[in-house]
Protein backbone atom coordinates (compact mmCIF):
# COMPACT_ATOMS: atom_id res chain seq x y z
CA UNK A 1 0.00 0.00 0.00
CA UNK A 2 1.33 3.45 -0.59
CA UNK A 3 2.12 6.11 1.89
CA UNK A 4 -0.29 8.58 0.23
CA UNK A 5 -3.13 5.77 0.86
CA UNK A 6 -1.89 4.55 4.22
CA UNK A 7 -2.19 8.10 5.41
CA UNK A 8 -5.01 8.72 4.33
CA UNK A 9 -7.16 5.80 5.67
CA UNK A 10 -5.09 6.30 9.09
CA UNK A 11 -6.95 10.26 9.00
CA UNK A 12 -10.40 8.55 8.01
CA UNK A 13 -10.13 6.69 11.14
CA UNK A 14 -9.42 9.91 12.77
CA UNK A 15 -11.98 11.89 11.65
CA UNK A 16 -14.36 8.73 12.36
CA UNK A 17 -12.91 9.21 16.00
CA UNK A 18 -13.71 12.81 16.50
CA UNK A 19 -17.53 12.19 14.53
CA UNK A 20 -17.76 9.18 16.95
CA UNK A 21 -16.64 11.65 19.62
CA UNK A 22 -19.40 14.08 18.47
CA UNK A 23 -22.13 11.27 18.37
CA UNK A 24 -20.92 10.56 21.91
CA UNK A 25 -20.69 14.22 23.31
CA UNK A 26 -23.06 16.20 21.62
CA UNK A 27 -25.03 17.30 24.67
CA UNK A 28 -22.13 18.68 26.52
CA UNK A 29 -19.72 22.10 25.20
CA UNK A 30 -17.81 20.94 22.18
CA UNK A 31 -15.08 23.21 20.44
CA UNK A 32 -13.80 22.58 17.19
CA UNK A 33 -10.44 22.92 18.88
CA UNK A 34 -11.15 20.41 21.20
CA UNK A 35 -13.01 17.69 18.60
CA UNK A 36 -9.11 18.61 16.17
CA UNK A 37 -7.49 17.53 19.15
CA UNK A 38 -9.23 14.29 19.55
CA UNK A 39 -8.26 13.68 15.44
CA UNK A 40 -4.96 14.51 16.12
CA UNK A 41 -4.93 17.54 13.67
CA UNK A 42 -4.54 21.23 13.52
CA UNK A 43 -8.38 23.22 13.76
CA UNK A 44 -7.72 24.33 10.11
CA UNK A 45 -6.69 21.09 8.78
CA UNK A 46 -9.36 18.98 11.00
CA UNK A 47 -11.83 21.15 9.70
CA UNK A 48 -11.34 21.04 6.08
CA UNK A 49 -10.36 17.18 5.85
CA UNK A 50 -13.50 16.16 8.15
CA UNK A 51 -15.98 18.29 5.98
CA UNK A 52 -14.68 16.63 2.84
CA UNK A 53 -14.62 13.29 4.34
CA UNK A 54 -18.53 13.85 5.48
CA UNK A 55 -19.95 16.46 3.33
CA UNK A 56 -20.71 18.89 5.92
CA UNK A 57 -18.19 20.68 8.43
CA UNK A 58 -18.24 19.58 12.19
CA UNK A 59 -19.72 22.35 13.72
CA UNK A 60 -22.78 21.41 10.90
CA UNK A 61 -22.80 17.52 12.09
CA UNK A 62 -23.28 18.80 15.90
CA UNK A 63 -25.95 21.24 15.01
CA UNK A 64 -27.58 18.66 13.17
CA UNK A 65 -26.61 16.17 15.78
CA UNK A 66 -28.13 18.08 18.58
CA UNK A 67 -31.57 19.02 16.55
CA UNK A 68 -32.18 15.20 15.67
CA UNK A 69 -32.09 14.87 19.25
CA UNK A 70 -34.62 17.44 20.10
CA UNK A 71 -37.03 16.56 17.90
CA UNK A 72 -36.85 13.02 19.27
CA UNK A 73 -37.54 14.67 22.35
CA UNK A 74 -39.76 16.83 21.61
CA UNK A 75 -42.15 14.08 20.20
CA UNK A 76 -41.36 11.41 22.83
CA UNK A 77 -41.33 13.54 26.57
CA UNK A 78 -43.20 16.14 28.12
CA UNK A 79 -40.51 18.33 28.42
CA UNK A 80 -40.70 22.03 27.70
CA UNK A 81 -38.87 23.52 24.80
CA UNK A 82 -36.64 25.60 27.39
CA UNK A 83 -35.58 21.77 29.29
CA UNK A 84 -35.09 20.07 25.67
CA UNK A 85 -33.02 23.23 24.08
CA UNK A 86 -30.57 22.94 27.30
CA UNK A 87 -30.77 19.10 27.46
CA UNK A 88 -29.36 18.51 23.78
CA UNK A 89 -26.28 20.79 24.44
CA UNK A 90 -27.36 24.44 23.38
CA UNK A 91 -26.68 27.04 25.81
CA UNK A 92 -29.25 29.71 24.34
CA UNK A 93 -32.98 29.21 23.58
CA UNK A 94 -33.10 31.65 21.36
CA UNK A 95 -30.01 30.60 19.00
CA UNK A 96 -31.79 26.64 19.31
CA UNK A 97 -35.21 28.20 18.59
CA UNK A 98 -33.90 29.97 15.07
CA UNK A 99 -31.52 26.11 14.26
CA UNK A 100 -34.67 24.62 14.97
CA UNK A 101 -36.34 26.37 12.98
CA UNK A 102 -33.95 26.45 9.64
CA UNK A 103 -33.11 22.65 9.89
CA UNK A 104 -36.88 21.48 10.81
CA UNK A 105 -39.10 24.62 9.20
CA UNK A 106 -41.23 24.72 11.79
CA UNK A 107 -40.45 26.27 15.55
CA UNK A 108 -39.94 23.84 18.12
CA UNK A 109 -43.63 24.43 19.96
CA UNK A 110 -45.04 23.77 16.48
CA UNK A 111 -43.13 20.50 16.05
CA UNK A 112 -44.15 18.90 19.04
CA UNK A 113 -48.11 20.14 18.42
CA UNK A 114 -48.08 19.34 14.67
CA UNK A 115 -46.22 15.61 15.29
CA UNK A 116 -46.25 15.06 12.02
CA UNK A 117 -42.73 14.27 12.15
CA UNK A 118 -42.05 10.12 12.70
CA UNK A 119 -40.77 8.94 15.28
CA UNK A 120 -37.80 6.93 14.63
CA UNK A 121 -35.29 4.91 16.47
CA UNK A 122 -32.02 7.44 16.25
CA UNK A 123 -29.52 4.81 14.15
CA UNK A 124 -32.96 4.80 11.33
CA UNK A 125 -32.58 8.32 11.44
CA UNK A 126 -28.99 8.99 11.04
CA UNK A 127 -28.66 7.14 8.42
CA UNK A 128 -31.14 8.61 6.36
CA UNK A 129 -30.46 11.85 7.39
CA UNK A 130 -26.80 12.28 6.73
CA UNK A 131 -25.16 12.38 3.62
CA UNK A 132 -23.96 10.23 2.02
CA UNK A 133 -20.06 10.49 2.60
CA UNK A 134 -17.09 10.79 -0.08
CA UNK A 135 -15.70 7.58 -1.08
CA UNK A 136 -17.86 5.36 0.97
CA UNK A 137 -21.24 5.05 -1.58
CA UNK A 138 -20.90 2.63 -4.18
CA UNK A 139 -20.86 3.79 -7.96
CA UNK A 140 -23.74 2.59 -10.13
CA UNK A 141 -23.82 1.52 -13.54
CA UNK A 142 -24.88 4.95 -15.24
CA UNK A 143 -21.45 6.61 -13.20
CA UNK A 144 -23.49 8.53 -10.21
CA UNK A 145 -22.82 7.69 -6.74
CA UNK A 146 -25.80 6.34 -5.05
CA UNK A 147 -26.73 5.22 -1.33
CA UNK A 148 -25.17 2.19 -0.60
Amino acid sequence: MSESRVALDENLVALRRARDHIDRYFDAPLRVADLASTAHMSVGYFTRSFTRAFGESPVAYLTSRRLQRAMALLQSTSLSVTEVCFAVGFSSLGTFSRRFRQWVGVTPSACRRERHYPIVPGCVARGALRPVRIGEAPESSSGVLSPA
